[in-house]
């Protein structure tokens, strides 16, 4: 066993000594595993980091919100704002070497709405999307809607990338068999090796804009040769690569490992606030017992305790909010108290009094583990010992991340491997609109594994989408935040960062939600 161990680290160390020969390499480590290659069909966030390397999006959105022109040169809007003409930018090639038109973009924004609440809310409110020439094209609305560009510019969970109109035209009902994007990095799909490395290339093709990088906008200028992310479960192991030079990157540090790497000249590791951070979900399944009735969905609720997640997680106490409830996340310009008051009386003997007068005689429920994920791990046994003080009879199925996004599909009863609760986490970034905050915009929808389906939000979210008043605005998102915490879609179990580390001798490395790996270079 050691001889095998040994083979592996050289192997792994003469792999590592041959590409720094050809050029500047990063190696990176994600939260997750890459298993799905399709943007819109998977919203696991390995799949989003590499949507936005080898994809493009029309609209770009910065790290403060704001929405810039990406793919597109620019917009026009009339003035009764019912129709929005696009242009894209000159010399827009795929990756297979053909250009990029407007047929192609109005094929893939159509893929995108058919498994993305946002955009099949826009879609409900067009009434035609027509090419106008190869460059341009025209989107006319039947009826308004606000918030066409933060649409086009939504940054996940299912990504309005673009993608050449052959593919995009297949459907939705399985991933698309090639990868054909227009982004700043070439996918080298036949070195690729699920559970252990995905390789990318610069992309030779790819035209950068103008503008200085900033989140997902700007200039996405790739300043190396070569990217590897890096499938490592076991999580000291990532942090001792790192502190060798054998990784980069880590996208998610473990927490305990928080205080060696401060320590540790040659990491640097990230700060976070509001938009930057991230929110802990449990998500639960509302086809299924017990969480079909909101009576029980209200006593978890209650017994979730966010102060006692979030120091149990082990981060340094100025590295997450001791207890957020808005579904905007804490400490941004759209978070609200609205809805709130139901929590001042929160606590396990809440809890139990809800669980008895739900009706609740023991039922299992399952919850779904992902143990080798660093902010999925103590989210998921904290709130498994607070679900049984309030007494739930909770079934813990522990396994990896990809086993656990696989089985969420799943809406079979726990008795014939469905689920009850999966903790997940969400960026805040995705979290600043509500008709892109995961919280309520999957309301109804067949693709959002929960199935939460609350007539009344649906009537909020159509309001809101067709109010271009900044006050109503502010409003309504509070009357939706309301019935949130009214009907739980899901239960918030805090708001945390999920801090970043790579080596010191990177720099231009983009603070942003998620990683992204154009303008990086070594010092």
């Amino acid at each position: 066993m050691h001889r095998f161990r040994f083979l592996a680290l050289a192997f792994f160390l003469l792999g590592a000594a041959h590409a720094r020969a050809e050029g500047p390499v990063l190696r990176a480590s994600l939260n997750t595993e890459l298993q799905f290659l399709d943007p819109i069909y998977s919203t696991v966030n390995a799949t989003r980091v590499f949507a936005y390397m080898v994809f493009d999006t029309l609209v770009g959105i910065d790290n403060e919100g704001q929405y810039h022109p990406q793919m597109l040169e620019g917009w026009t809007v009339s003035d009764d704002k019912l129709t929005y003409t696009f242009r894209l930018r000159p010399g827009l090639t795929w990756s297979d070497g053909t250009p990029v038109v407007a047929e192609d973009c109005i094929a893939s924004l159509r893929r995108w709405a058919k498994r993305e609440s946002f955009g099949a809310l826009l879609m409900k409110a067009t009434g035609s999307l027509q090419v106008i020439d190869d460059r341009s094209f025209e989107l006319r609305l039947n009826q308004p809607f606000a918030f066409v560009i933060d649409a086009l510019g939504k940054p996940g969970n299912v990504i309005p990338a673009m993608m050449p109109a052959r593919l995009a035209n297949m459907g939705i009902d399985k991933p698309v068999p090639e990868v054909v994007g227009s982004g700043p990095f070439l996918f080298r799909r036949g070195d690729w090796r699920p559970g252990d490395r995905a390789v990318f290339e610069r992309n030779p093709g790819y035209r950068p804009r103008a503008e200085a990088a900033d989140g997902l906008a700007g200039g996405k200028v790739v300043k190396l040769d070569r990217v590897e992310l890096i499938s490592m479960a076991d999580q000291a192991t990532r942090v001792a690569a790192l502190q060798k030079g054998e990784l980069d990157m880590l996208e998610v540090v473990p927490f305990d490992s928080i205080p060696l790497l401060r320590r540790d000249p040659h990491v640097t590791i990230t700060s976070q606030r509001g938009v930057e951070q991230i929110m802990s979900v449990l998500t639960l399944n509302h086809l299924q017992p017990p969480f079909d009735n909101v009576l029980t969905r209200r006593a978890l609720q209650a017994a979730v305790g966010q102060e006692d997640v979030m120091a149990g997680m082990g981060l340094p106490s100025d590295m997450y909010v001791p207890r957020c409830l808005s579904i905007y996340m804490c400490g941004t310009p759209g978070s609200t108290d609205a809805g709130t008051d139901a929590f001042r009386s929160a606590g396990i003997e809440r809890a139990k009094a809800l669980l008895k007068e739900a009706g609740y005689k023991g039922e299992p429920v399952v919850l779904l583990h992902a143990s080798t994920s660093a902010m999925l791990n103590p989210v998921g046994l904290i709130a498994a010992d607070q679900m049984r003080q309030a007494g739930f009879n909770v079934d813990v199925r522990t396994s990896d991340f990809a086993t656990v996004a696989e089985r969420r599909r799943s809406k079979a009863p726990v008795a014939q491997g469905g689920w009850s609760v999966v903790p997940i986490v969400w960026n805040g970034i995705d979290m600043i609109n509500p008709l892109s905050d995961p919280a309520v915009s999957y309301n109804c929808s067949e693709s959002n594994p929960g199935w939460y389906c609350d007539p009344a939000m649906t009537d909020l979210l159509r309001e809101f989408s067709a109010t271009h008043d900044p006050a109503r605005q502010k409003e309504l998102a509070g009357m939706i935040q309301a019935e949130f915490h009214s009907y739980v879609n899901v239960v918030l179990a805090g708001q945390f960062s999920a801090p970043r580390a790579y080596r010191s001798d990177l720099k231009g490395v983009i603070p942003f939600g998620f990683p992204v790996f154009w303008n990086i270079e070594r010092k």
